[in-house]
């Protein structure tokens, strides 16, 4: 596309501007270029940035389309509307780039969601909009009326800012008859006009000469530029001072040492005496820069440095020397030092970061691009390439882009509870040597991401409450951590709602959403509920929230606050006084009544012991009570002057703290043998016939009693024998299982396994005796222990047996249950064995 304008002139409308717009991608770097011509005004096209970058119009402005330029002003802007890059502000090729023979200007577009970064580089081409100019307007020059034919004179040179044709300068001279002009080429550095005397000089007939010397540059139109030559003819000598050679050409490095010796230059003059000598000095041509930066020895004509010299400032000198004789009229002879100043590598490379997404969540996708890196060296050719390099390790890496520009960009998986933030250092190094590099720390900050759930400690606790607790009593606190941070570790804990049979869980207990805290709501009974097992979930506060649970196993432990209940004496009767008929005859030891008695409390709290109170006087009582089986025996024969009417007390007690008791009467009624009423023969001869049969029944519990109990003692040898035999285990590591001994009056036992034992009687229900854990423990990591669990029975082993013991008495039981009419002392025995076992 061809855009061309005319703006006036003062003779005629010229071709102002026209340029070429071409754009095309860089597979490589997917780079778009564009170019645009210096001085275009506001407003003019450049590209469709936006179709070029495969962008739709609609996306621009929800993407944050956005273009930034490195250093380089406002000079382009995107119409949002239709995607068109335009110029926002004037452009000047040569305040922007000076003279290098490359201009233009990199853009970075950045879009997001997802982020993408294109690069974009406009080039800003050259017009011909400055003309050639001199530093002054008028130069003199003194020659000799009799300096010969072909004499060359050095003029000073006109400058163009502008690159290319365009400052491709040539010289004419206005028409005259003694001079001509001559042009030096310098290699790439332009041309040196020269005046040449063609005719020799009058000076009585033309003492001064004014000529016109005229620069034209090679654009398009073509813009002129100068200066008045001023030649005054001057008298005498013959001989002016010639140089070697007109051009020296000198290397040297930058940043040489003050009083460093550039070049030692020598003039020689054909003439002899005064006329001979010579005076070394700087043209008038030499610019004062030039001037503060070398000096030279009028007398012996050395150049040396007098100032800094700097390859990124100048990498070119250009010195006139004049020699003059001291002659009446000096002559004057000339020449030129082009000095090249080669690069050292002094410069050290410059980073700059711009932080395009931070901080970067944790869920990041390998790829994202975090900041923009943009490297450069102000130092040539190797000194100034720079490669860059990310330390330390760290899940990031650098893409290089487009030249001297980088990303860093995620390359692994993030992970903020491990690391929440990253310090990477960029170095840059160039290629000088030794080599110098430049760094730029990079903070990298993790945003947190909601992917870790609350953690409970443990899996389950186990929690000890007594009943009758006060309503809102505090029994527990569950903690959980999360990983997490901010509101995503905000944890808030709830119960998980279930029924206990027909109630909710929620009228039982309740836990504090922020503390955990969880509370009993009511009093519990041990009696109605043993174990309330429920969980409590915690849940964070993040999108989408994340959660755990933990199993909280509730105990409610025994208090002794049920009093021992007594049994009606017979089926279907109420909690009446017992009575009964005892013949006179019976022998001492002989049961004559028992008191049968519950309590509905567990353990301790439940095991009932029977005393007889005292008859009021102190009379001693011909009858006493079981301890612990409230059976009522004689305690002697009974004689004649025992009272026929005995009335007896019985206090039931439990062993609780403080016990509680009950109180049965029992009444008996002495008869003679041969009195007995004979309403009641019947009842005495079935008494009779279940006497004889308890005797059977004797009989056999005692065989059974005796096989059980030889089975226990084979048990226990072999047990024995080949625990002895066993070599021992080193190194072996268990886990050593804690003990919660309890005590009272009447012994100890302990808490050794993770069971229930339920001990029944053949007149109540089963009752709940112990409760005992033992919580799972890592192994430890000290050498092998043994650990003894202390007992009645004093060795693992006795318990055992006993176990084994407990269980062949069940079992006989039940192979004996038809024959035994009734069980109560079969029970009462198995009962108290139990409690033996319980103590171990």
């Amino acid at each position: 596309m061809m855009l061309v304008y005319r703006p006036s002139g003062l003779s005629t409308r010229r071709l102002l501007l026209s340029f070429l717009f071409v754009a095309a991608w860089d597979a490589g770097s997917g780079q778009v270029h564009y170019s645009v011509p210096e001085e275009a005004k506001h407003g003019t096209f450049v590209g469709r940035i936006a179709q070029d970058l495969g962008l739709e119009l609609a996306e621009l402005v929800p993407r944050l389309f956005r273009i930034a330029s490195k250093g380089r002003g406002d000079f382009l802007e995107v119409n949002l509307q239709n995607g068109i890059l335009f110029v926002n502000s004037r452009i000047d090729r040569e305040e922007l780039c000076g003279r290098s023979a490359e201009c233009s200007i990199h853009l970075e577009v950045i879009v997001e969601q997802p982020l993408q970064v294109f690069h974009v580089e406009v080039e800003v081409k050259d017009i011909n909009d400055n003309r050639p100019v001199f530093s002054t307007s008028e130069q003199k020059l003194s020659i000799l009326e009799s300096q010969p034919l072909d004499s060359r004179f050095p003029l000073e040179g006109a400058s163009d800012p502008d690159i290319g044709e365009n400052a491709m300068l040539t010289y004419g001279l206005s028409s005259n008859e003694f001079f001509t002009l001559d042009i030096i080429n310098k290699k790439d550095k332009g041309k040196l006009p020269v005046l040449v005397l063609s005719k020799l000089l009058d000076r009585e007939e033309n003492p001064q000469l004014r000529l016109l010397l005229t620069a034209t540059d090679g654009g398009k139109p073509e813009l002129t530029g100068s200066v008045t030559l001023v030649i005054l003819v001057l008298d005498a000598n013959d001989n002016a001072p010639v140089f070697d050679q007109t051009v020296y050409e000198v290397k040297m490095y930058e940043n040489s040492a003050n009083q460093t010796l550039v070049i030692w230059l020598n003039a020689s003059d054909a003439d002899e005496g005064i006329n001979k000598e010579v005076i070394y000095s700087f043209s008038s041509l030499v610019p004062p820069t030039i001037r503060r930066k070398f000096l030279i020895n009028e007398r012996t004509g050395e150049v040396r440095i007098n100032d800094a010299i700097d390859f990124e400032d100048s990498n070119t000198y250009e010195i006139h020397v004049d020699v003059t004789d001291k002659g009446n009229l000096p002559m004057v002879g000339h020449c030129t030092i082009l000095v090249e100043i080669l690069d050292e590598n002094d410069n050290s490379p410059e980073v700059v970061v711009t932080s395009l997404a931070l901080p970067v969540r944790e869920d990041a996708q390998v790829g994202t691009v975090i900041s923009l890196i943009s490297v450069s060296d102000r130092d040539s050719g190797a000194n100034g390439q720079v490669t860059c390099s990310l330390t330390p390790e760290s899940p990031f890496k650098l893409v290089p882009t487009f030249k001297n520009y980088y990303s860093l960009v995620l390359d692994g998986v993030l992970d903020r509870e491990s690391e929440a933030n990253y310090e990477v250092v960029v170095t840059a190094r160039d290629g000088g040597s030794p080599s110098l590099l430049a760094t730029a720390s990079v903070s990298v900050e993790v945003a947190d991401v909601n992917d870790n759930a609350p953690a409970f400690a443990q899996p389950e606790y186990t929690v000890f409450v007594k009943e009758n607790n006060p309503p809102g009593c505090h029994v527990f606190t569950v903690s959980a951590r999360d990983a997490d941070a901010q509101e995503n570790a905000l944890v808030s804990y709830s119960l998980v709602e279930r029924r206990v049979g027909e109630r909710a869980l929620s009228s039982y207990v309740s836990v504090h959403a922020e503390s955990g805290k969880v509370y009993a709501l009511q009093p519990l009974d041990h009696e109605e509920l043993e174990l309330l097992q429920f969980q409590v979930s915690a849940r964070d506060a993040g999108v989408p929230p994340l959660g755990s649970n933990v199993t909280l196993q509730l105990f409610v432990l025994d208090e002794n606050d049920n009093a021992p209940a007594l049994l009606p004496p017979g089926p279907g009767g109420g909690p009446s006084a017992l009575s009964q008929v005892v013949s006179r005859s019976v022998d001492a030891g002989h049961v004559v009544a028992k008191v049968r008695a519950v309590d509905a409390d567990s353990g301790y709290n439940a095991w009932l012991s029977y005393e007889l109170q005292l008859a009021a006087g102190g009379a001693r009582s011909p009858f006493r009570v079981g301890l612990y089986t409230g059976e009522i025996s004689t305690t002697r024969a009974l004689d004649e002057a025992d009272a026929p009417r005995q009335r007896l007390l019985v206090l039931v007690k439990d062993h609780g703290e403080p016990a509680l008791m009950a109180t049965a009467t029992v009444l008996l009624s002495l008869e003679d043998s041969g009195q007995a009423p004979k309403t009641s023969s019947r009842a005495l001869s079935g008494a009779a016939g279940a006497e004889k049969a308890l005797v059977d029944v004797n009989v056999y519990l005692i065989i059974a009693i005796c096989a059980v109990s030889s089975l226990l003692v084979l048990t226990l040898l072999l047990y024995t024998a080949l625990r002895c035999s066993a070599p021992p285990t080193e190194g072996a590591c268990g886990p050593v299982k804690p003990r919660l001994v309890c005590s009272s009056a009447v012994g100890s036992w302990s808490y050794s396994q993770q069971k229930q034992q339920r001990v029944c009687s053949g007149e109540g229900p089963p009752k709940t005796d112990l409760i005992a854990f033992s919580p799972s423990l890592p192994p430890c990591p000290q050498p092998e222990m043994e650990v003894e669990e202390q007992s009645i029975g004093g060795d693992h082993s006795i318990k055992v047996g006993y176990c084994f013991f407990i269980v062949m008495l069940c079992c006989v039981n039940i192979l004996f249950y038809p024959v035994f009419p009734s069980q109560i002392y079969f029970l009462q025995y198995l009962y108290l064995l139990s409690k033996e076992l319980i103590f171990l």
